[in-house]
Order: structure tokens, then C-alpha cells, then sequence
């Protein structure tokens, strides 16, 4: 995505050529070029807004509009502006407040006139809305990318792990069994979800304010469809009013994105936990940890850490997205000059904790079965299987239910696991057990009886893990 950035500061001093300037008696003062302007941020949408400007000036051409001299000479100055903007030879001013007039004020200086004509028959406030939608597609596209990446990582260790034991928890209890495959791909299952609203949010993204002018449209002979087919959007916004004052495409990229951070922060918390010499199920190689300062045996998480909590960041961003938009009336109101801060920073924060998990697990990250399998061990995992087996064998489940629970507290006194209880010690609270009831106190054969689709039998998971590949293969 064009994430453009200049070595020029802004300069703060007066520029004569303002938009608008002829209506006013005297010049904005300094602090209100600072309080005003968004050049410092709205810069990157620079790529977006020449591409919009470059479509709308062909199709100014081709309905009559502008001449075929002003076309060129446009489409000469901006290609110039665009090698200036690469360079970072471009200079940017708050005096000219945004990066539509930055743009257009040097176009001017370039061609003259033509780069006056520019602006016919649009404003500033359907360009911005074309020129944040053009962003955040590209925006969207690349995350995209990234997205398939980490779930292709979780894929890949999964099926490395269909096989390996751990213990499933419930309230962070020891549960049942699980395979460490299984519990990977719950979190790819999130991401599938993740890359599908993303794609459906895209569509909403990628609809053309463009046209709309301020709010109600122009008395020019455009041809919107033109510009949209040029520009790559799937459809016109429809009203005009609704297209310059509409952000529900950035609030609802932002709670995909949201939802997105939230899988992330579960991985990452279940990471701090495992990495933790209590748990011991995973370690994280060393470049992916930090030191303390005083305690020289730390192996701090920081990448999980740093992840669970820019998730908080992103989360604010979508809330400062809806309340921004919350008491806003028809149509354009400066204050959606404030959606591009949190429009921008949600990008770039999803951007990063996408690239470093995805590194994370595919180079940094060891699974220690033996820790998992012991841990398995421990809590009863097995009690459900038993209770399973003496229904099988024709006791109702809640009868069941309640002798595995008077055989689990006599375990506990014991101090050993089910599956060390002698068979007689069993049969003291079912009579109708027999030496076929160790089989299914065994982890492996637990795992193994949950053979179905969504099941965590190590067929089952190598399966899932097979047709989440083939998903991940047609995107």
C-alpha cells in the first residue's frame, strides 16, 4: 500500500493561492494553519488523489469539458508531482491545508491554467471520499495478503501437530484432550471469518463518490461511470448527499479490523501462557523476546505482549470512528478531517502484528509435546470419555455423569488420574466396568474418538487442515 512520506517539513508560512482565499478579508492566522490543516497526515493519500484527479480530467475531456492541450499538460504536471512526491523533493505546506490543494496549487505552477480547470465540476469533498476509498482498497488488498499469510503458517504447524496431545481448557481448567493441531486451527478458523468480512467490507469500500461534488452534485456533463470503470470502483455511490458524508466503509473496515486484533490478542495471550515456565508448552526463540533490566534470567513475550495490547489501540480507533460520525448531520462537516488518524494507524497497527505473529510462528516458534502431553495428564482430562463409556454400555448420562464425578474425587484422594485407579476401585461405582474401560482412558484414545468433521482425531484434523489449505488455495 503507498504509505508516502516526504523528507520537507511543512512550512507554516502564508501561501497566497488558497481554494477559497477571495471570500476572506485577512489571512488565517498561524495557529489556525496548524489547528486546521491535516497535510502532516493526510499526505499519504497523495498516490490515491493524483490517480483521482488523472480520471477525472479524461473523462473531463471526453465529455467536452476540458481540452485535449489542458488534458495534457494535466496529466504531464501530475506525472511530475508524482516523481517529486517519490523523490521526496515535493514541498509541502500547512498554508494550503490538505493534500488535494498541496497537489493542485504545484499542478498550477507547473502547467498554468489547465491546472486551474482541474477542480470543474467536483469539490474537495468528493475528492477526499474517492481518495480515502482508492487507499483503503489498496489498504484492504494487501492485508488481504498478509491474512493468508498467517493463516497459512497456522495451517503448516497444524499439520506438523495433528498428532501431538495437549490439553483442551475450559475457564483455563484442563478440560478434555485436544491435539495442539486442533487448537491451531480454531484460530485459522477465526481468520477465515476475519478474510471473509474483509472481502464483503471491500465491495462496500469500492463504490465512486466522485461526481457528487460539495453535496448535490454538478450541472457539468460528467460521466461517473467512465471515471469508475478507470479507477477500478464496482459501482457509483448513489446519492450525493449520503456519498460525500458517508464513512460507514472506514467504521466498518475498522470493526473488521477490531475483530481481527481480538483473534490476534487470544493467540497472543494463549502465547504468554504457554511460554511461561508453568505451562512450558511452547518457547519463543530468543529474537522474539526482550530482557529485564535487573533480572537477568527474563525471557519476556514481548511480541505477544505488544500484540494483546495494541489491540486496545485499534479498538479505540473503531469507537473514535463511531462517535465522530455519531451526531453529524447532512452532508460534509469538517469534522470527518479527523476519520484519517485512526483510519491510517489501524492499518498500519493490524499491518504490523499480522507480519511479526506470521514470522513469529513460522521461524520462532517451538512446540514441547512432552510439556503438553504431561500437563494432559493432569485434571481428569479423561472424565468425560468415562462417563462416555458407561453410556455405551447402557447407564444414562446423567447417572453416568454423576459416578465419574464420585470417581474423580476418589482419584483426587488417591492422588493418581483415573487411569490409574485399579479396576476394582472402578467397578465400586459401576459394577459394569471392565478392562476395556482403560482403552478409553487413554489420551490417545480420547483424541481418536472424536472422529467426526470438527473433531479434534487426528484424521479429523489433518483433514480440516487439508480442506482449510484448499479455501486459502482458491482466495
Amino acid at each position: 500500500m503507498s504509505k508516502i512520506k516526504s523528507r520537507n517539513k511543512p512550512d507554516a508560512g502564508a501561501l497566497p493561492a488558497r481554494g477559497w482565499s477571495g471570500r476572506f478579508g485577512e489571512p488565517m492566522s498561524e495557529r489556525m494553519q496548524r489547528f486546521n490543516a491535516s497535510v502532516d497526515f493526510d499526505r499519504r493519500l497523495a498516490s490515491a488523489d493524483i490517480a483521482g484527479s488523472l480520471a477525472h480530467a479524461r473523462m473531463l475531456a471526453a465529455t467536452g469539458v476540458l481540452s485535449a492541450a489542458d488534458l495534457a499538460a494535466i496529466e504531464r504536471g501530475l506525472k511530475e508531482i508524482e516523481g517529486e512526491i517519490e523523490r521526496g523533493e515535493f514541498v509541502w505546506t500547512r498554508a494550503l491545508e490538505d493534500v488535494h490543494l498541496n497537489i493542485e496549487h504545484r499542478l498550477t505552477a507547473l502547467v498554468g491554467d489547465a491546472g486551474k480547470r482541474l477542480h470543474t465540476a467536483r469539490s474537495r469533498n468528493d475528492q477526499v471520499a474517492t481518495d480515502t476509498r482508492l487507499w483503503l482498497r489498496e489498504a484492504v488488498d494487501a492485508l488481504t495478503v498478509q491474512l493468508r499469510a498467517l493463516r497459512k503458517a497456522l495451517i503448516d504447524l497444524a499439520e506438523t501437530h495433528a498428532d501431538t496431545i495437549m490439553p483442551g481448557f475450559t475457564h483455563l481448567q484442563v478440560a478434555q484432550p485436544v491435539t495442539f493441531g486442533h487448537h491451531l486451527l480454531a484460530y485459522e478458523a477465526m481468520l477465515a471469518r476475519d478474510a471473509e468480512r474483509l472481502a464483503d467490507g471491500r465491495s462496500r469500500i469500492n463504490r465512486l463518490p466522485l461526481g457528487s461534488a460539495a453535496l448535490a452534485g454538478t450541472s457539468y456533463p460528467i460521466d461517473r461511470q467512465r471515471v469508475a470503470e478507470e479507477l477500478g470502483f464496482e459501482a457509483l455511490c448513489s446519492n450525493s448527499l449520503d456519498a460525500v458524508s458517508d464513512r460507514d466503509f472506514a467504521v466498518e473496515f475498522a470493526a473488521a479490523a477490531a475483530l481481527i486484533m481480538v483473534h490476534l490478542s487470544r493467540f497472543a495471550e494463549e502465547l504468554v501462557i504457554w511460554s511461561s515456565p508453568r505451562f512450558g508448552f511452547v518457547t519463543v526463540a530468543d529474537r522474539f523476546c526482550t530482557g529485564s533490566s535487573i533480572m537477568p534470567q527474563k525471557r519476556n513475550p514481548d511480541v505477544a505482549e505488544l500484540v494483546r495490547g495494541k489491540t486496545a489501540r485499534v479498538i479505540g480507533h473503531l469507537t473514535a470512528l463511531l462517535v465522530l460520525m455519531k451526531a453529524q448531520p447532512l452532508a460534509y462537516n469538517k469534522d470527518n478531517q479527523e476519520d484519517k488518524e485512526p483510519l491510517f494507524d489501524t492499518v498500519d497497527t493490524l499491518a504490523d502484528c499480522l507480519a511479526i505473529l506470521t514470522e513469529l510462528i513460522e521461524t520462532g516458534l517451538t512446540p514441547v509435546p512432552e510439556r503438553m502431553r504431561a500437563a494432559a495428564s493432569e485434571g481428569f482430562a479423561t472424565a468425560t470419555d468415562l462417563a462416555d463409556y458407561l453410556v455405551r454400555k447402557g447407564m444414562p448420562f446423567r447417572d453416568a455423569h454423576e459416578v465419574v464425578a464420585r470417581a474423580v474425587r476418589h482419584a483426587e484422594q488417591k492422588g493418581c488420574d483415573l487411569a490409574g485407579l485399579p479396576l476394582a476401585d472402578l467397578q465400586r461405582f459401576a459394577p459394569l466396568v471392565d478392562e476395556g474401560v482403560f482403552r478409553v482412558l487413554t489420551l490417545e484414545g480420547s483424541v481418536a474418538s472424536r472422529d467426526h468433521p470438527g473433531g479434534t482425531a487426528p484424521a479429523q484434523v489433518r483433514a480440516a487442515a487439508k480442506a482449510a489449505r484448499a479455501a486459502l488455495d482458491r482466495t
